[in-house]
């Protein structure tokens, strides 16, 4: 039968997760990163989880689906507050966002071991670029620290020179298959962002982020102040 049902625009969607709660009948799911709808047969077509979707990858098509199927979906429903009281989730975990405080680090902290200066300096999470929600409220007045994932790995002091005050979004151009430049230009664009600070390896495929970030700025709304970092791989401060 001819029907309205969603339609998620892979190409825009950033796996933040956030229409899968927005849709109750459960017909959404994470795959791979991205939200993905499971069964034409979970979907009204009526289009609840399109207000939740930050970066408007979802919309609402006239095509030939299989019927909406009510008792499919209480049957599913059931199985999925079946797994909540088991702590299963039908949804990725690791793309819910929270803001992380000084206070709530140091307090996991073993004092006898660990000094305070040595704590983790991550103030939120997600932190990988692709699964960051561009709707996240942390990132309001942030200043905005762009990083290589190996920049961490290769710079000891990484976290209390880099992170520190800073909300953090780490990624790797040659191997995630995504346009971070899109991904960036969301956040610059629905937030004040104060300052940009992108790391970097030395290498040339690290170059890929730095375009992202440059392409970003370009394609915002305000000047914004940014600079570039780049990281040897044995662990020096190339330029600042």
């Amino acid at each position: 039968m001819k029907r309205k049902i969603v339609k998620i625009d892979e190409s825009k969607c950033n796996g933040c997760g956030l229409c899968i709660s927005g849709c109750h009948e459960g017909a959404l799911q994470l795959v791979d990163g991205k939200a993905k709808l499971i069964s034409d047969a979970y979907c009204d077509g009526l289009g609840a989880c399109l207000p939740e979707c930050p970066v408007g990858a979802i919309t609402i098509e006239e095509r030939e689906a299989d019927p909406f199927d009510e008792e499919l979906v209480k049957d599913r429903m059931v199985a999925a507050n079946q797994a909540h009281q088991t702590n299963i989730s039908f949804s990725c975990p690791g793309a819910q966002a929270r803001a992380i405080t000084q206070k709530e680090v140091v307090a996991n902290v073993r004092p006898a071991t660990t000094p305070v200066s040595n704590v983790s300096q991550l103030r939120q999470w997600p932190c990988q670029i692709q699964l960051v929600p561009v709707g996240a409220p942390y990132f309001d007045n942030a200043h905005l620290l762009i990083a290589a994932d190996c920049t961490a790995y290769a710079y000891a002091n990484f976290h209390q020179e880099f992170m520190r005050n800073k909300i953090t979004l780490i990624g790797c151009p040659k191997l995630d298959e995504a346009n971070y430049a899109e991904k960036l230009t969301a956040i610059l664009n629905a937030h004040p962002i104060k300052s940009v600070t992108v790391v970097r390896m030395e290498v040339p495929c690290c170059g890929g982020i730095v375009n992202a970030a440059k392409t970003a700025l370009a394609n915002c709304n305000t000047m914004i102040p940014w600079n570039v970092i780049t990281i040897s791989t044995d662990g020096e401060i190339l330029e600042d």
